[in-house]
């Protein structure tokens, strides 16, 4: 089993949370240097009518408030997508020591498929990248979701 297994499984697990209120299906988890859970994440941008509530700035959010610092050095952010130009900038400012990913987003992910903001070599911080991990499972979640509304 890849070690990213039990991570990307919340994180679709809370994709479906998502999903079930009617917010694109992606999830987030941030785990802390030893590997525990100490913030999950899903969109909730219908949920609250708010366009930064994407799940990896969710996550983020109460990751920071978590540990008591908004700096999340040693941490690792596990979510279902690519993330987007605003998330991606969001990882960098949170000093985040990994970020793993599921599915590529041809459309608009900001860390390979588009462009590479999180290992800008002009930008102060660059984590750790690992992307494709449950791939076909993180990318059918939102097909079927779309699939659905068409």
């Amino acid at each position: 089993m890849n070690r990213w297994q039990p991570a990307i499984e919340a994180a679709l697990a809370e994709a479906r949370l998502a999903g079930a209120h009617g917010d694109v299906p992606i999830g987030a988890v941030i785990l802390d240097e030893a590997g525990r859970t100490i913030a999950v994440g899903h969109n909730e941008r219908e949920l609250h009518h708010d366009p930064t509530a994407h799940a990896e700035v969710v996550a983020i959010r109460r990751a920071a408030e978590a540990l008591g610092s908004w700096h999340l050095d040693g941490c690792t952010l596990v979510v279902t997508l690519e993330p987007c130009t605003m998330c991606a900038g969001a990882i960098v400012a949170a000093r985040l020591a990994r970020l793993v990913f599921g599915a590529y987003d041809p459309k608009a992910g900001a860390v390979a498929s588009l462009w590479d903001v999180v290992r800008d070599p002009r930008l102060n911080h660059r984590p750790e990248v690992v992307g494709g991990i449950a791939e076909d499972e993180c990318s059918q979640l939102l097909l079927d979701f779309f699939a659905d509304r068409r």
